[in-house]
């Protein structure tokens, strides 16, 4: 008992700060308390096993009435000046867009007008307007609301709002109910461990962006930790106001074609992509996708730095099947360590400028072509720990610009400034991850 309430104390006063290079386990022997130095990656248990649930199948599909997107957007132009270097996008709506009330019954049908000019818009390649929503990659961060420097428990470095002006546009955070709580929280396997506080919080982070940026196209994952009905989700979802800029399928489940192009997606409105990883309940809400059977993930929470695009969920996916999917490949790497007769999986940091790199061997853009060269497609979302690192400033976002075949426009990053950037070069100092933390300790023997 003494050892539970000494370690517990430990990490609620993050007891000491010193620099980490690469992951280690130490243990003090005489006073039988073990630290562990380095980050825990994402939402894993301790035996780093694969988050599993129902997955759901479909013998046809389904169409909803709840939903219509106009075949028709008339005229749609990019034009670019050598000065400001401005885009207009102009079209016209040609067909009514009826809205979906929370429960999936249309409640109205109205017509919207187009946006007519941006800077930048179908984020931030004008050339991405007329593709389809499953013909595009993107950048994802991997825990998205797991920030807090010097936690061994985040996954990102800057909070949502960078993340958006970075250039990301593909979001993922794993919701959890606290012990004796009513809300949901993101939290990170447990709300013990870290509790980045009530969806409703970052979720309104992210509605304030998607208002003020009405051009682009933001796609956001939630895992359901509790595996719980989304009944207990969904009103506080609704609270954050971002259904206001929700799209809705016309068919479960969603094959590529089905998709439609950014340009539609944003002449009316329907510019937030929600999915549910498990449990999601297409009849009652069918803006909340289930995630499986519109996508599928290479390996989760790889330790192999070959990064092998395999299809590991939903597990045993027919090939014909995976190809008419969108994919999501997860690129954070990490390793294994032992502590304590358990197994648990950290991020390999060291590493961090290699995996995130634009190429070479382990890099992000060697295992993006590797995912292109096998199933003849780029993958739609390249799922990254702390995507300000790489091979230099922002080299996730030139690997994304490879895979769709656009010119790189290479923009300022990341973060507020620029200048918060450092590289991770053996000893690890711009991050904060070197808190010494008796996490490990605390799950073991909580």
């Amino acid at each position: 008992m003494a050892l539970k309430r000494f370690t517990r104390l430990l990490w609620a006063t993050s007891l000491s700060i010193s620099l980490v290079t690469g992951q280690s386990i130490e243990q003090n022997t005489e006073e039988a308390i073990t630290y562990l130095t380095g980050t825990k990656s994402g939402t894993i248990p301790l035996n780093g096993a694969t988050p599993t649930g129902t997955y759901q199948t479909f013998s046809s599909k389904i169409t909803l009435a709840t939903t219509s997107l106009p075949t028709s957007l008339g005229v749609l132009t990019a034009n670019y000046t050598e000065t400001d270097l401005v885009t207009t996008l102009t079209g016209s709506v040609t067909s009514s867009v009826a809205t979906t009330s929370t429960n999936g019954t249309a409640s109205s049908t109205v017509s919207t007008p187009p946006r007519p000019t941006n800077t930048r818009p179908c984020n931030n390649y004008p050339e991405l307007c007329e593709r389809k929503y499953s013909n595009i990659t993107e950048v994802g961060c991997h825990n998205s609301p797991f920030v807090r420097a010097g936690s061994a428990a985040a996954n990102q470095q800057y909070n949502v709002t960078d993340q958006l002006n970075d250039g990301i546009r593909f979001l993922q955070g794993q919701i959890q109910f606290p012990v004796n709580g009513t809300q949901p929280h993101f939290c990170h396997t447990s709300c013990d461990l870290f509790d980045a506080g009530p969806i409703t919080d970052w979720l309104g982070k992210v509605r304030e962006w998607v208002s003020a940026h009405p051009y682009d196209v933001v796609t956001i994952l939630l895992g359901n930790g509790n595996y719980s009905n989304p009944d207990l989700y969904v009103p506080w979802i609704e609270r954050s106001g971002i259904l206001q800029y929700i799209y809705t399928p016309p068919v479960i489940p969603m094959a590529l074609e089905d998709w439609p192009t950014l340009a539609q997606m944003i002449l009316t409105g329907q510019r937030v992509v929600m999915f549910l990883d498990y449990n999601a309940n297409a009849t009652a809400y069918p803006w909340l996708q289930d995630e499986f059977s519109a996508m599928w993930e290479t390996p989760f929470d790889p330790l192999d730095d070959t990064f092998p695009c395999t299809v590991q969920r939903p597990p045993d996916l027919p090939e014909d099947q995976a190809k008419n999917r969108l994919y999501l490949m997860n690129h954070n790497l990490n390793a294994e360590v032992s502590l304590l007769g358990q197994s648990i999986l950290v991020p390999a940091v060291s590493a961090l400028n290699t995996t995130n790199a634009a190429s070479g061997k382990g890099s992000l853009g060697m295992a993006a072509a590797n995912c292109r060269d096998q199933w003849t497609r780029p993958p739609n979302v390249l799922n990254v720990d702390y995507y300000n690192y790489g091979d230099y400033p922002g080299s996730v976002f030139e690997v994304a610009a490879r895979m769709n075949n656009v010119t790189f426009v290479k923009r300022p990053c990341c973060g507020s400034t620029s200048a918060g950037f450092r590289r991770v070069q053996g000893v690890e100092r711009g991050l904060g991850l070197g808190l010494v933390l008796g996490w490990g300790v605390w799950m073991l023997v909580g």
